[in-house]
């Protein structure tokens, strides 16, 4: 069992909602690979604005998440094209 937790935000959730089933299910293995395995990697951090955000590849789709050290929780904010997800806006 991982001592990590998984979240989604509201925005993370609504992203995943519009993949067909075969992508919703590639995201969702590779995030529960992550949690199972997050003591034993070294995050992708990201830099400039997006400083405190990590990423994750799923093939051409990647998942900006953060991490609640202190709670050990993985909270996903987005999940889009790599392409298109870093022009979006984040908080």
């Amino acid at each position: 069992m991982s001592n990590w937790s998984l979240d989604f935000t509201p925005e993370a959730k609504s992203d995943l909602s519009k993949f067909d089933k075969e992508l919703q299910r590639r995201i969702i293995d590779k995030l529960d690979w992550l949690q199972a395995n997050f003591d034993n990697i070294i995050p992708s951090a990201l830099g400039g604005e997006w400083v405190d955000y990590f990423k994750l590849r799923v093939g051409d789709w990647r998942v900006i998440y953060k991490v609640d050290w202190a709670k050990n929780k993985i909270i996903v904010y987005l999940i889009d094209r790599r392409d298109k997800i870093y022009k979006r806006p984040h908080r």
